[in-house]
């Protein structure tokens, strides 16, 4: 099944990723820095769910409309007391058909089940306020996952197409990767 391929041939870009990410945490000290930390994921989320709209399947349609996004982050930095002023430079993967559609969406739908612990985290340090995005569907995290892999794992079946989705994640976490350290691989 594409998710569970997936999730084994990018363990070390999560792995890398989450690292990077981790690392700003814990440097974390007030609301602006985390709102600063916020507008990574902002930059990135945004401009990749655009290039994933115009190349979702019918399938996942009804599924990405309601789906956390960039506009969840957007509330989070202005509650925090920020602005989307000086974001930083995304780099994103390319997107062009269904099966990369799917690559990078799982990647970005997948950072739901470690929203709660970067949630702890920041409580941990004092942030109070500014989870919409990382509290992922709440109560229902598990299941909006359990309903994506579900239909991502019927829409992308063939061994050609599972390799091209695989690419997409693999090549999605390096870009947010790529992000978060203001550099290109070319």
């Amino acid at each position: 099944m594409l998710s569970e391929r997936i999730k084994a041939a990018t363990k070390n870009g999560h792995q890398n990723l989450e690292k990077q990410v981790v690392y700003r945490l814990k440097a974390i000290e007030n609301n602006l820095d985390y709102a600063d930390l916020l507008k990574f994921f902002f930059s990135y989320f945004e401009t990749l769910e655009q290039q994933i709209a115009n190349n979702i399947p019918a399938s996942l349609e009804p599924y990405f409309r309601v789906r956390r996004s960039a506009k969840d982050i957007a509330k989070d930095i202005a509650v925090l007391g920020a602005d989307l002023a000086d974001l930083p430079q995304a780099f994103l993967p390319v997107i062009e058909n269904k099966n990369q559609a799917i690559g990078a969406l799982y990647v970005l739908e997948g950072s739901i089940m470690g929203g709660p612990y970067i949630v702890k985290m920041l409580q941990k340090q004092g942030i109070e306020t500014g989870f919409n995005f990382f509290q992922g569907y709440g109560e229902q995290s598990a299941e909006k996952w359990a309903e994506f892999t579900k239909i991502i794992n019927t829409e992308v079946a063939e061994e050609k197409d599972i390799e091209e989705a695989i690419a997409s994640a693999h090549n999605t976490f390096e870009q947010f990767s790529n992000t978060f350290t203001n550099t290109i691989n070319a």
